[in-house]
């Protein structure tokens, strides 16, 4: 994955009778491509083997690659039904997108910040390799020549997310809802949610009634427990609401610019300004996903409009 730090991006090959199934199809940039030819190849089979391309979500390093693949040789791509409307803001209502993200920063406070993200200029239409895929997947089973799959919706890191269970072989592919050392980016979307923090929290908990597998994440190893990780996800959200509650007390009330710029970002707790523009935006959206839950829950109240302030619930709420 150029320029990211996530450095790659996971692509696993189903083998299904004579054929391979692809879940996710990676970010479609040439040294991408090359991987992912080599990788086919050690299993004695090229691009024309595979005979669908199942994608968790439609973030460019899972999806266009599949895109890609489907224009050079016809490989049919099926997608979560709950992207559809981040599929329509990307091809025909992009402009429309844009103003939506300008005025969730305006909301937050974060002028200063969607000043620089002008400055930086941009795309001046919509970004390549987005279009349709062959076949809408809702949740429930889908069957393959020689196994079955479950498709179970989780949306949180992007409206339209879903996972694929493969329950006789007791693994999860999980795409970006569980990953074994971080946790997904919530609230950086095209078309935003209401609160996506909320319906994270409760895919992961219908995720943890499901029987235990083992985890198969888009970004780092396996690991041998999707309960245990969704514990720990679990758990990190938790103190990130304690956190960010203390922070709106502390400042006897703020926008969600002021709350982010309050608290650390990362595993290494770095300060706000440290992080580029890009992952400041994300910080800014992440804040504001987690202060909705806050005001769900009663723990803070919000007032205003450009912008939006958060100030401690009086007591006695």
């Amino acid at each position: 994955m150029p320029t990211d730090g996530l450095v790659a991006v996971n692509v696993y090959a189903v083998e299904d009778g004579e054929r391979l199934v692809l879940i996710d199809g990676g970010w479609a940039v040439p040294e991408a491509r090359a991987r992912l030819d080599r990788a086919l190849a050690d299993l004695d089979a090229d691009v024309r083997a595979v005979s669908r391309i199942l994608v968790t979500h439609a973030h460019r390093d899972h999806y266009t690659l599949a895109v890609q693949l489907r224009r050079e040789v016809g490989t049919p791509i099926g997608l979560g039904a709950g992207e559809r409307p981040a599929l329509l803001a990307l091809t025909e209502q992009w402009q429309g997108s844009l103003r939506a993200q300008r005025d969730v920063l305006r909301a937050a406070g974060a002028e200063p910040l969607l000043r620089e993200l002008e400055a930086l200029g941009g795309s001046q239409g919509p970004p390549d390799g987005y279009e349709p895929p062959d076949e809408w997947l809702e949740p429930g089973r889908i069957e393959l020549a020689e196994r079955t799959l479950e498709v179970v919706a989780t949306p949180g890191h992007t409206q339209g997310h879903v996972v694929f269970r493969d329950p006789d072989a007791g693994v999860l592919f999980a795409g970006d809802h569980v990953l074994p050392h971080i946790t997904p980016s919530i609230g950086f979307e095209p078309v935003p949610m209401v609160s996506p923090l909320r319906d994270f929290l409760a895919s992961l908990d219908a995720l943890r009634r499901l029987p235990d597998t083992v985890l198969l994440p888009a970004h780092g190893g396996p690991a041998p427990s999707v309960h245990g990780r969704i514990d720990e996800l679990v758990a990190h959200h938790d103190a990130r609401l304690a956190e960010m509650r203390a922070a709106v007390g502390a400042l006897g009330g703020a926008t969600a610019f002021e709350v982010a710029a309050g608290v650390g970002w990362t595993r290494r707790q770095r300060r706000f300004a440290e992080l580029d523009v890009f992952n400041r935006m994300l910080a800014v959206t992440e804040t504001v996903a987690h202060l909705t839950v806050l005001v769900d829950t009663g723990a803070v109240v919000r007032s205003g409009d450009e912008p939006v302030r958060y100030a401690p619930a009086p007591a006695g709420r």
